[in-house]
């Protein structure tokens, strides 16, 4: 019960503060690791050095000592949990300094086996080798032993003091679970009420004979009247912030409200946190008045000790049922919606009562050591009642669900990550209710134990997530004030990724709550900042810190290089656009790769025990990722050769337009529609490329032009080249030419074809052309023909609906020329075959 109790208070603690649970995890671990080594770090440090001078045996005698006593205590297994957690805390001491001597000496151990190896192999038997050699191979073989030395010694230890370690965890373990599953009488056995009623009113009997025998003396009463001014200023600074607090707290926020300047949320947020602080700071001061009072005795004191405890879980719990409803907060597992918010605000306060409750039973049973039958009656009811306020809350989740599923016309708009939270909230809440119905059966057949590890964990899972709630809501207001976006911050990323890593961080303190012990979390701790083996490469937080830091310096610098020479240097000299392309794109490619070089190097990994997995890689590669190899090699040969550059205007696989960006994978072309068309640079090497604008803009223009039959074609070739000529983007060398290509279906066919400073313009001088000819054609009275054609009907009398030759002749049809005559003997056949179309020509010579 102790140890639940200390889990309790820890995930209590760490639920009021709001903005300082994270700093309270890392002071813990801070302070472990400091008392840890508080014991010998001089001696860690000086491991090394202290090996020739013999300093390092009694080091090393003083752990054995340890070591050798932690093996007693744990083959006798009558230590207590806090005496086994201070030999912990001892051996954990020793296993860091071991740790910190192994790493100690190894770049003097790598340098001293190089210097060896460059000796060359020892002479085989029988064989010598110089003098000097063998000498100085003798001297670096007696240094290297003696650098070795702390190594090994420093291992050995390590292992031992792991080793210990370990078990002692596992026997704290076991104490934890028989203790969990450990059957007391049953508290629904009437036999056990009388003796557990009695104990209570013992209990209670020996406080108030405590309190009344204190107060009867006259030592009592002279301490009272000398300490009387500051009782009273005490007492009247504890009765206005216990009665007036929350009062004052509440109208500093509705002035903030009334100012209506931007950020009063976030003001609101932080001053109403007063209503829990200063009611605190009146309970404290209760507490203090009493305690220099001297009315209570050694029972009472104890008790006292924890009323600051118990009085905040209080205002905290009311403080966020406060905050649910001003920022209006809900999900699955806290149904705070409008129509039950008073209902769950009451639940969330009765909880936090319960809980109070149990604490001070906990706190009496420590004190009083009450009798196992005794402390399962009186626990078992707050059991049962904190169990009834779960299910109570789950029933209104469970309502408002088939409320809300009832209802007609309602949009599901909610994203996948939102849908992915609401599924884990719903999962989370059919947890709770299941451990609420568990609880009190577990309890009420003896298991009290296990019913308490099992109620009050869900009642503070409950508290920490309604306070991740609050506080990533707090956080979203914050982003709105800075950002000064009007709209909120709460559907937006940063709210997800706000409470991404809030429940990443939280993620200790729901282990705290369900049992976990604060050296599980430091020897975690301890084990990442260990780091981890990679073949003969370790990767440590520092390592990886230190690699992810040189290469932001190199990937910066490379962007800050690539930037300067494409806006100012480059610009300035003369080459084209695709040339200063190509240089930053290698500058970018040579900067990263030397920033990762230098980054590997600088941070000592060492990669060459990963040439196998990249043997195996290249096989992969080989095969699986050819067409990617391709497109990363072709992309090299357009940057160096550029036979494509940005800019220029291409047509490759019959897409056409201006190639915007050249990667090591593909090319971006934006046609001329503005749609983007990503082709891999494969196609661009070993297709057919059509580029318009390689080398230079000069290109041809070609305006086709038809006028009737019967135009003077030499005025037609004299009107087209004064239009040619006098268009500005047209060049006079070479001088642009009017071509008669011949005698079309409907007109006479020519062409103006001119060589244009910037094809690019191309379309736009056409039309300008188009423009100009068709203004000079109206001004000479030339005509510009249409197509022209003439239908006749080969046998009329089809269309009639007649089954024999007509004596008769047909009639005319309806058209610019009179219908042919219908072959005699011709049979009728009222089909599409009966029509027929000949071209103007033959209507002409009709005419």
């Amino acid at each position: 019960m102790t140890d639940l109790k200390k889990l309790i208070q820890v995930g209590l603690l760490s639920l009021t503060c709001l903005l300082l649970p994270l700093a309270a995890l890392s002071q813990t671990v801070s302070a472990t690791q400091t008392a840890e080594s508080s014991a010998g770090l001089t001696e860690a440090r000086d491991l090394a050095q202290d090996a020739a001078s013999g300093a390092l045996g009694e080091y090393y005698e003083s752990w054995q000592r340890t070591a050798d006593r932690a093996e007693r205590v744990l083959d006798a297994k009558r230590a207590s949990n806090g005496a086994l957690e201070a030999l912990r805390v001892e051996l954990t001491g020793y296993r860091q300094q071991f740790l910190d001597a192994g790493n100690q000496n190894g770049d003097r151990l790598k340098t001293l086996r190089a210097q060896i190896e460059a000796l060359g192999p020892v002479p085989e038997e029988g064989k010598s080798e110089p003098e000097n050699i063998a000498k100085l191979r003798e001297e670096l073989q007696s240094q290297l032993a003696t650098a070795t030395a702390p190594q090994v010694l420093a291992d050995l230890g390590y292992s031992r003091a792991q080793g210990l370690i370990t078990e002692i965890d596992k026997l704290i373990r076991e104490r934890a679970t028989r203790t969990l599953l450990e059957r007391v009488p049953m508290p629904l056995n009437p036999e056990n009420w009388p003796a557990a009623v009695l104990d209570a009113t013992k209990v209670l009997g020996a406080f108030w004979n405590e309190t009344a025998d204190l107060m009867a003396q006259a030592t009592t009463r002279e301490t009272i009247r000398s300490r009387l001014p500051v009782l009273l200023l005490l007492l009247a600074g504890a009765v206005l912030l216990l009665g007036r607090g929350r009062h004052w707290a509440k109208k500093a926020g509705a002035y903030l409200r009334e100012l209506g300047w931007r950020g009063t949320g976030v003001w609101r947020f932080i001053v109403s946190l007063l209503q829990v602080l200063l009611p605190y700071l009146g309970t404290v001061l209760l507490v203090r008045a009493i305690d220099i009072s001297g009315v209570l005795g050694v029972r009472g004191t104890l008790l006292l000790d924890d009323a600051p405890l118990w009085s905040l879980i209080l205002f905290a719990s009311h403080w966020l049922g406060e905050r649910l409803y001003v920022y209006q907060l809900t999900n699955e597992l806290i149904p705070f919606e409008p129509r039950a918010q008073r209902q769950v605000r009451v639940l969330l306060v009765s909880l936090a009562l319960v809980l109070v409750m149990q604490l001070i039973l906990g706190r009496l049973d420590t004190i009083e050591n009450f009798d196992d039958g005794t402390y399962a009656v009186l626990s078992w009811p707050l059991i049962l009642l904190a169990s009834l306020l779960l299910v109570r809350m789950n029933r209104i989740r469970v309502r408002q669900r088939r409320d809300e599923d009832t209802e007609i016309g309602e949009e599901d708009d909610e994203g996948a990550i939102a849908v992915g939270a609401s599924r884990a909230m719903s999962l989370l809440r059919r947890l709770v209710f299941c451990l609420a119905l568990i609880a009190p059966v577990l309890g009420a057949i003896g298991y009290i134990n296990a019913a308490i590890a099992i109620i009050y964990p869900v009642i503070l899972t409950l508290a920490l997530v309604t306070t991740l709630m609050v506080l990533q809501r707090f956080l979203s207001d914050i982003y709105d004030w800075l950002t000064r976006n009007s709209q909120g911050a709460e559907d937006s990323l940063f709210s997800v990724m706000t409470g991404f890593v809030l429940a990443l961080l939280s993620l200790p303190f729901f282990a705290l709550i369900w049992g976990a012990r604060t050296s599980d979390l430091t020897e975690l701790w301890s084990r990442f900042l260990e780091g981890f083996d990679i073949g003969d490469t370790k990767i440590s937080p520092t390592i990886f810190l230190t690699f992810v830091v040189i290469f932001a310096c190199g990937y910066v610098l490379t962007r800050l290089l690539q930037g300067s020479l494409r806006s100012s240097l480059l610009p300035k000299t003369k080459i084209d656009p695709g040339g200063q392309n190509a240089i930053v794109s290698g500058v970018g490619y040579i900067g990263i790769f030397l920033a990762a070089l230098i980054a590997v190097s600088t941070a000592g990994l060492d990669l060459s025990s990963l040439a196998i997995v990249a043997g195996a890689l290249s096989v992969g590669i080989g095969f699986g990722l050819q067409t990617i190899v391709s497109n990363f090699v072709s992309g090299i040969i357009l940057l160096i050769e550029r036979p494509v550059s940005k800019g220029d205007w291409i047509e490759v696989g019959g897409l056409m337009g201006y190639v915007r960006d050249i990667s090591v994978r593909s090319t971006r072309i934006e046609t001329f529609d503005r749609t983007d068309v990503i082709v891999p640079n494969s196609d661009l090497i070993s297709g057919t490329v059509t580029n318009y604008t390689r080398g230079n803009t000069v290109g041809r223009v070609i305006v086709p032009v038809g006028v009737a039959y019967g135009t003077d074609p030499r005025r037609i070739e004299q009107i087209l080249m004064e239009v040619a000529k006098s268009h500005p983007m047209v060049l006079m060398n070479p001088a642009p030419a009017v071509v008669f290509q011949g005698f079309g279906a409907d007109s006479l066919d020519f062409e103006i074809r001119a060589i244009l400073r910037d094809v690019n313009w191309v379309l736009s001088v056409k039309s300008d052309m188009n423009y100009e000819i068709a203004k000079r054609f109206v001004e000479e009275g030339i005509e510009i023909p249409f197509a022209q054609r003439d239908i006749w009907i080969r046998n009329p009398e089809a269309l009639k609906g007649e089954t024999g030759p007509s004596d008769t002749a047909p009639a005319e049809p309806t058209g610019a020329s009179p219908s042919l005559p219908p072959r005699e003997n011709t049979p009728i056949k009222p089909d599409l075959a009966d029509v027929s179309v000949e071209d103007g020509a033959e209507g002409d010579a009709d005419r």
